[in-house]
């Protein structure tokens, strides 16, 4: 998994409540092979009217978020099923972080597996992000999981993520690298355990 530090990129103010992941991606599409790529179908019935034309006006529609590698949004962020083609169809369209006041449990682990980063903001600041010309204007932000803050122009703005979840984005682990961190630790259990239960080693 690509280790996630700093990113500067465009972020598509999404400014929706209660995203779920049916909308994030619909069942229908989680036949698709994902070697295909899911990034299509990201929104798929947000976007589109009843005769499938794009909808004008929808922030991820307009072109001068075309790109985007953070999306900004309200409060409950992927809640809904736990499907995690609802991760894989922000990363295949370029999505790096997602921002917002809160995320569905299960949405947030699966982003952190995938290289996802979920950045929880107060509601105040979310609102604020949403406002911010930069952000309208589809101009870059800079996102720095490292110092835990959003710049955009002159205004910074903080966000807080479980510490073994930032660890393992900034890594770029995955579960077993992150059971792998622990291997000093491991072999001095089993070297104690050895002494305090000898009856417990198999035999050969």
């Amino acid at each position: 998994m690509k280790p996630f530090d700093t990113i500067e990129a465009k972020a598509c103010p999404l400014g929706l409540v209660n995203v779920d992941t049916d909308q994030l991606i619909p069942a229908r599409f989680m036949q698709t092979p994902r070697a295909q790529g899911y990034g299509r179908f990201l929104l798929h019935d947000l976007r589109r009217d009843a005769s499938g034309a794009l909808k004008s006006g929808f922030p991820p529609n307009e072109s001068r978020y075309n790109d985007a590698g953070v999306m900004i949004a309200r409060k409950n962020f992927g809640c809904g099923s736990s499907r995690e083609a609802a991760v894989y169809v922000l990363v295949d369209s370029g999505v790096r972080c997602v921002v917002a006041p809160g995320f569905g449990d299960i949405f947030a682990s699966n982003a952190i597996k995938n290289g996802l980063l979920p950045a929880i903001v107060t509601e105040d600041d979310a609102e604020r992000l949403l406002a911010e010309p930069a952000v309208i204007d589809g101009r870059p932000i800079r996102v720095d999981l490292v110092s835990q803050n959003i710049t955009v122009g002159n205004s910074v703005f903080p966000f807080s993520i479980r510490g073994d979840w930032k660890k393992r984005l900034v890594n770029g682990w995955d579960d077993v690298d992150l059971t792998k961190s622990f291997s000093q630790e491991i072999k001095a259990f089993v070297a104690a355990d050895a002494v305090a239960r000898p009856w417990a080693a198999p035999r050969r």
